[in-house]
């Protein structure tokens, strides 16, 4: 297959899907694992997307639709395993836990192990995780974000008013200088009550996501406890150390 049709093939796939894999680039095209990084490599060059680790999204800074869970998961999946396993360490036997939505937040919950603590989350991949293992988890019910996974709206805050948190975890779509950003204001609205009802707040933030931007900004860099981020080779965290303490994790 010309390289031309290869690059035409990615784009649609990435059109489509908001994100591509490597793996399904290969599975799709049935060409080798080396090409399609050289295809990614090159179309980053010109412009056509961004590449992340094990494939490519959407250069797009502000989306037009927020990705899938599904989707998400394939996105730095290395880098993300890091961050959590920095989260892990911040946890102590007898808190009380908020844990907001996002596919980082499910690894966390994948390397949780059962300990005197309770989980309160609106993250139903999180809540399923963490009830297999038999920790003390509930879920925060409301209405259903199908794409994300996630419970938001009228009932949810009225449950969130009333709990008090230890500590939140918590993710975003987009970070640019102090500004906190994610998809809808349902789901900021959310996490902002979680979050002031936090004694301390973490942000658990892939590199990629500083200098993106969203559609709504519900919270600020400067009033969380501290940023968990990955040290990438742009060394994006240092955009924004000014805002906030950040625990940076390495390869």
């Amino acid at each position: 297959m010309l390289k031309e049709k290869r690059h035409e093939l990615i784009l649609d796939l990435l059109k489509r899907n908001g994100t591509v894999s490597v793996t399904d680039i290969v599975d799709k095209l049935n060409v080798s694992d080396m090409t399609v990084r050289r295809d990614l490599t090159e179309l980053e060059e010109s412009g056509a997307l961004r590449r992340v680790h094990g494939g490519a999204i959407s250069k797009e800074e502000y989306p037009k639709e927020e990705l899938s869970h599904e989707a998400k998961k394939v996105i730095n999946i290395q880098e993300k395993n890091r961050i959590a396993d920095k989260a892990i360490e911040l946890i102590n036997d007898g808190d009380i836990i908020y844990m907001g939505p996002g596919t980082t937040m499910e690894i966390v919950a994948q390397k949780m192990q059962r300990q005197d603590y309770e989980v309160y989350t609106n993250c139903l991949p999180v809540f399923n995780t963490l009830a297999e293992k038999d920790i003390n988890v509930y879920l925060l019910g409301g209405k259903i974000k199908k794409n994300t996974q996630a419970f938001n709206g009228y009932i949810t805050l009225a449950v969130l008013e009333n709990l008090k948190f230890h500590k939140a975890f918590f993710s975003a779509n987009g970070v640019t200088n102090n500004s906190i950003m994610t998809a809808t204001l349902e789901e900021g609205k959310t996490q902002e009550l979680a979050l002031n009802n936090s004694v301390e707040k973490f942000l658990l933030l892939d590199a990629s996501k500083v200098g993106k931007e969203d559609f709504f900004t519900y919270y600020s860099l400067n009033d969380v406890n501290a940023v968990v981020i990955n040290n990438d080779e742009d060394h994006r965290y240092e955009h924004i150390n000014k805002y906030a303490n950040i625990l940076l994790v390495s390869e």
